[in-house]
């Protein structure tokens, strides 16, 4: 429950930084090109503080990774806050980075959830704490032009009204995990004897026949993570510019993004029934045949048609939920415990390092090309997936 009441608070700071990030650099840097580098420096920050986190969480349990990682969101949110006040490129781009430690913390709290949880229900716990970041990652977008207007009484830009309430956001969810959460949940796992520690592939040994089955597993755990965030990060940062250059707002941009980020975690307990009752593979099937639609949708989509937009991001968002859910699942049963939030942190490199490629690229296609061909790249990489299913399902 604790952590739960944690990712509601961090959910606000999360989307504050997908809403507004591309906008004010866009307008600090006056060019496009560049537009993705605000998303590409906070997932930058995001893999290294993940790198962090599961080193700190590998020694002193999940309380001092989860929280430390927020607090140093909270700062890197009032440095943002700063550098557009001061004009400074160079400090937004610092603040953004730190910032990013914030998103790693919401991302890494899933695997906290499933600490103590049985393989035959781990789906379902990676989902409970996912849901949790709806509440808030929905309403902070749509806070989007209120605290805009707390930002212009406070004499800040108005792009920061979000970033105010975000620092609080991260700030309050560090101190619910400090004071709360108790007993900590990686620490009590370890602590447990032998025969209640949940069994699955990952105690294979290396020489056993599972241990082929748990490698292919693995590999396919990592590429759905990497190649679903690579995807829905491209396409969802430039989305609110694509819309800005065909005459919307920043209300109808927040609303957009409202909508699909409400699809990246709403359908999680959902998702995670799913998974536990046919299997990640199935769902990992299901999320490059969601990306794959979201990408043509967008790319097809009228500029101006916030519906159709909003209907691909929707798209985009739930193709991302299945292969979060289905891809951390598959991962988590094949690492053993004694290893595993160190190596969860690793692998949470590599799917912040896709997202900061996503964000960087998605600029440069958009200004190269346009945004209708970064919506059908996006949309190829996804069915880049389905070798690889095919692979693991014919190794089972």
């Amino acid at each position: 429950m604790v952590l739960l009441f944690s990712q509601v608070f961090s959910g606000v700071g999360l989307a504050a930084g997908v809403t507004v990030a591309s906008l004010l650099l866009q307008d600090m840097l006056e060019t496009t090109a560049l537009a993705g580098l605000g998303i590409a420096l906070l997932t930058a920050g995001s893999a290294f503080a993940a790198v962090a986190v599961g080193r700190v969480s590998h020694v002193r349990g999940r309380r001092p990774g989860l929280a430390g990682g927020y607090l140093v969101g909270a700062l890197g949110g009032a440095g943002v806050i700063a550098a557009a006040t001061l004009g400074s490129p160079a400090l937004l781009f610092v603040s953004l980075f730190l910032y990013g430690a914030g998103t790693a913390v919401n991302l890494q709290a899933r695997y906290a959830g499933t600490d103590l949880a049985a393989p035959a229900h781990r789906a379902r716990a990676i989902s409970t704490v996912l849901v949790a970041t709806t509440v808030g990652a929905v309403l902070g977008p749509n806070l989007a032009a209120p605290t805009g207007d707390l930002a212009v009484a406070l004499g800040l830009p108005r792009l920061t009204g979000l970033f105010l309430l975000s620092s609080a956001a991260f700030a309050l969810a560090a101190l619910v995990l400090i004071l709360w959460l108790r007993p900590d949940p990686l620490l009590l796992a370890r602590s447990l004897p032998a025969e209640q520690h949940p069994t699955d592939d990952s105690s294979a040994s290396p020489t056993s026949p599972h241990s082929g089955r748990r490698a292919s597993r693995l590999g396919l755990g990592v590429l759905v993570l990497v190649l679903s965030q690579l995807v829905m990060v491209a396409v969802m940062t430039m989305t609110p510019v694509h819309m800005h250059a065909h005459s919307l707002g920043t209300a109808a941009s927040g609303l957009v993004i409202a909508f699909h980020v409400g699809a990246m975690f709403l359908p999680s307990p959902l998702t995670g029934l799913l998974v536990d009752r046919y299997g990640p593979l199935a769902i990992v099937t299901a999320a490059a045949a969601t990306l794959v639609a979201a990408g043509v949708l967008a790319a097809t989509a009228p500029g101006d048609s916030v519906t159709l937009l909003t209907l691909a991001l929707i798209l985009l968002g739930l193709g991302w939920n299945f292969g979060l859910v289905s891809g951390t699942a598959l991962v988590t049963d094949a690492i053993p415990l004694d290893t595993r939030a160190k190596t969860q942190g690793l692998i949470d490199v590599a799917f912040a390092i896709a997202g900061a490629t996503g964000a960087l690229a998605s600029g440069m296609v958009v200004a190269a090309a346009s945004y209708p061909i970064l919506a059908l790249t996006g949309a190829a990489f996804a069915i880049g997936l389905l070798p690889a299913i095919i692979a693991t399902a014919y190794k089972r």
